[in-house]
Order: structure tokens, then sequence, then C-alpha cells
């Protein structure tokens, strides 16, 4: 089976999730605007590549903590209807598409957490993703991230669990990003693909032969 693996922010939808995310909760009253202006200063980190994962996501799952799963999923499906869909870039729609038509299997692999990645992939109609795990005790979200980061090398050391977890030896893999960050990823399939990718990205996208997709809205 060949393996079709999108990262999700800036790739397949104009923007960041998590960041999107923190902003929905802020106007229903769920988040601070302490806690908005410390996720910027991260963010700034993270496009550097020298974030803080592990305060980084403790930050942003902080709002979850003692929310249960079930309370939390029609706050998340507002979130994705008002906030996601409209800034799916129509060409990862098309690109989704293609793989599905030639009987690929589709993985999303994002370095936001799990409870936002998993509904958004099932909204794209990708039953496979992979997010930050987010620790849930006695039923409720405790707001603390848990396991292997699916950020950097992370990405490829969750995949090659899932991939065990499934039974699955792709035979021929395609990924796509549009960050640095998943150097490692890019690294790893058999044919990769730069999505509006930045100068330094770009720049090794010629070098090693990648392809280099320019989406927009």
């Amino acid at each position: 089976m060949n393996l079709a693996i999108f990262d999700l922010d800036e790739t397949l939808i104009a923007g960041d999730s998590a960041t999107l995310w923190l902003s929905f909760l802020a106007e229903h009253g769920l988040a601070s605007e302490a806690l908005l202006a410390e996720e910027r200063r991260l963010m700034e980190d993270y496009y550097r590549g020298t974030m803080d994962m592990h305060a980084y996501m403790t930050l942003t799952l902080s709002p979850l903590e003692g929310r249960r799963p079930a309370e939390l999923a029609p706050l998340v499906e507002a979130f994705i209807s008002d906030c996601i869909m409209p800034i799916v870039y129509p060409q990862a729609r098309e690109r989704l598409n293609w793989h599905r038509e030639q009987g690929h299997r589709c993985l999303i692999i994002s370095a936001t957490g799990e409870h936002l990645v998993r509904p958004i992939a099932q909204r794209l109609g990708v039953q496979d993703a992979i997010g930050v795990q987010t620790e849930i005790a006695d039923g409720r979200y405790s707001g603390r991230p848990t396991g292997v980061f699916s950020y950097q090398q992370g990405k490829v050391v969750r995949l090659g669990h899932w991939l065990r977890e499934q039974g699955i030896e792709p035979g021929f893999c395609y990924g796509y990003s549009d960050s640095l960050n998943d150097l490692a990823l890019l690294e790893y399939v058999d044919q990769a693909a730069v999505i509006n990718g930045d100068e330094t990205l770009n720049a090794l996208a010629t070098e090693r032969g990648w392809q280099q997709l320019s989406w927009a809205l």
C-alpha cells in the first residue's frame, strides 16, 4: 500500500490550527489574553526551529484541564466549521482526492494536539491522523501532553509507531509539508513536496529534487 503523509498547519490549511483554536476559545471566554500573548511568543521560537514543545503544549492544553472529551467535542466541531474549513487550500483537497483515487492511504501528522488533529482530519475525509497525545485522567483532560511529541524527528518516530500498530509496510511514501521543522519527515518519504516553502526550505528542495508547490485560497 502506498502512503500519502500530510502536515496540517500551513500545508493543508492556510493557518495554524492551535493558534486559531486559542483565539476561538478566547472569544468564548475560555482563554485569556495573557495566554494568547505567550502562545505568540512561543510560536516565534517554532518558526526559528527552537520551540520548547513541552512548554508550548502545556500552555495550549491548559484550557482543556478538567473537561471531558464529550464536553469539548461540540466546541471543537464548531471551531472546525467556523475557522478551519474556510481556510482549507483547494489544491490540498485536490491532492487528497488524487491520492484516494490512486488507492493510496492518507495520513495527517501534526505537532498540534490530537484533540484537534483527529476531528479536523475526519472533516477532510482522512481517517488516519497523528497529533500530540493529550493525557486523560479519570475521564477528563489533565491539561498535559504525553508520549513522544509529533514534532521534528518525533514525527518520524510516531509514524514508525503507527505503522507497526497498523501492520503496514508502505510500498511508496509521499510527503507534504511547508516547514523546515518537518525536514526529517521530508527526508523519510520517497517523494517529498514542499508547500509554500520559505527561502531556506525551497533551497533544500531544489538541491534534493523535491517538488515545490504554491497553494493559495
